[in-house]
């Protein structure tokens, strides 16, 4: 029970700065997506670009994180923390200076290569934005093993500060933006906020000398496979966005990519606790794994998991009439339609994320990368198969069906390794009681206070019975 008390209080700090602070984020989006900022074009272009991002983040960081975290645990090695850190930052540092090397050279053509050919300076501001951002990422970890939350999420919270801050006086105080800059005044914020973070992270950066370069060869082994199933993983995330652009026609790719973007940021409330808790979990599941009761307490948390998951998207979906005016230019509001289906998809994802502490904490990072690369070939699949019949719906649903297989894979691959009690039947009776409310309250058809009073009473009956069904099962 205290260790589960533990994860709750330390994935409630980190979401200071991966819930509250993104979702402050996520505020930008009226203003991003209003009438008199970008159009759905526009908006798209700043979607397309950040879907890139995602994979050259993964390749930028190389699983470092993870791979800090095991060698830092693994006190029977005699590993020291400082060194297994100062390798993993000295690892990335190598490979981010070369591809900002690369992106300061030949900035046009790689905008080419991604169908801007205009944008030179847009793949350049954020390359930099993105070495910046890898860097910090290992100097962040170092804040989570040593259990510093707070500072952690006080540089997460100024970071998004910095955003907010900015763009507010760009594109609201200063309306209208110049339109000579247009979608780079993004990439310009972007581009201060990391720099604003690295600079103040300063403390931490560790000396050459601490390189190891005994270390550094298991540590690589250990983390290139994550690195594979990262780069798998943001081909399920992302490669929707990134393949709108290539397979709908020139004409309507753009603002369809928009349109897209725009209503994927709706699913942020299960996303961003999806990440929240990533960062408090994984270090926590290390820590566990040694405690005699730690599979049952593993599965407790997929119980719990999965609960606040459902809540969230029964939140969003029974006042999706409420929500959907965050994109205030209705332009975008054909796009509402895939919001459940991208939601239950990242209830999926959430649960694969889980399920992935039986395969690290067994050495096997390996079968990260096949089960993540078997991800990604439905995903490559269905999106080459779908968009260009249905365009963003068939992402969507892609993205589901690629997630759900992924959780189905690990769960039975797991059980044969180490084994969990997880409680599937709970699982999915959480998952389908949060479908059938939600769907069963569309049927009803109601209108003004009587439909949101309804909507409100279900959404608290479905917490009411979660929180006594699992308050049970802990006190048992």
């Amino acid at each position: 029970m205290s260790a589960l008390r533990q994860l709750a209080g330390q994935t409630a700090i980190y979401g200071l700065s991966s819930i509250v602070a993104r979702f402050i984020n996520f505020l930008l989006v009226p203003l991003y997506t209003s009438r008199s900022v970008f159009p759905p074009q526009e908006y798209g272009v700043v979607t397309a670009f950040y879907a890139w991002a995602a994979f050259l983040t993964v390749i930028l960081t190389f699983g470092m994180e993870t791979t800090y975290f095991r060698f830092t645990n693994k006190a029977d090695d005699g590993v020291a923390p400082r060194r297994a850190y100062a390798t993993a930052f000295f690892t990335v540092a190598g490979i981010v200076l070369p591809f900002v090397a690369l992106c300061t050279a030949f900035p046009d053509a790689i905008a080419r290569a991604m169908r801007y050919p205009d944008q030179g300076r847009l793949a350049w501001m954020l390359a930099c934005a993105l070495g910046l951002d890898a860097l910090s990422a290992i100097a962040m970890a170092r804040l989570r093993q040593e259990g510093r939350a707070w500072r952690f999420a006080g540089l997460n919270l100024l970071h998004i500060g910095i955003t907010v801050g900015l763009s507010l006086y760009f594109f609201a105080y200063r309306k209208p933006h110049d339109p000579s800059i247009g979608v780079a005044h993004v990439f310009i914020i972007n581009l201060i906020a990391s720099a604003a973070r690295f600079v103040l992270l300063a403390p931490l950066w560790p000396r050459p000398a601490g390189l190891d370069p005994e270390l550094l060869r298991p540590m690589v082994a250990f983390a290139w496979p994550l690195a594979i199933a990262g780069l798998a993983g943001m081909v399920n995330e992302t490669a929707d966005r990134a393949m709108l652009k290539y397979l709908l026609p020139a004409d309507v790719a753009d603002h369809e990519i928009g349109v897209y973007g725009a209503c994927y940021k709706l699913a942020v409330l299960i996303t961003l606790f999806i990440q929240a808790f990533r960062f408090a979990a994984e270090p926590f599941f290390f820590g566990q794994a040694r405690q005699a009761d730690s599979r049952a307490t593993f599965a407790r948390v997929m119980n719990l998991f999965v609960a606040v998951c459902m809540a969230a998207f029964l939140g969003v979906m029974l006042f999706i009439d409420l929500f959907k005016w965050f994109i205030p230019n209705p332009a975008y509001h054909a796009g509402l339609r895939v919001v459940p289906i991208l939601m239950l998809a990242n209830v999926f994802l959430g649960i694969y994320y889980n399920q992935s502490v039986w395969y690290k904490l067994t050495d096997r990072t390996r079968v990260g990368s096949t089960i993540s690369l078997i991800g990604a070939g439905i995903t490559l699949v269905l999106l080459f198969a779908l968009i260009p019949a249905w365009g963003y719906v068939g992402a969507a649903w892609a993205t589901l069906c690629c997630y759900a297989a992924m959780a189905i894979i690990s769960y039975v691959w797991g059980q044969r390794h180490y084994p969990i009690p997880y409680d599937v039947t709970r699982v999915l009776l959480y998952m389908a009681a949060g479908v059938a409310l939600w769907w069963g309250a569309e049927r009803l058809a109601l209108e003004g206070a009587l439909k949101y009073a309804l909507h409100g009473l279900l959404l608290l009956g479905y917490l009411a019975v979660v929180w006594r069904k699992e308050r049970a099962a802990i006190r048992a």
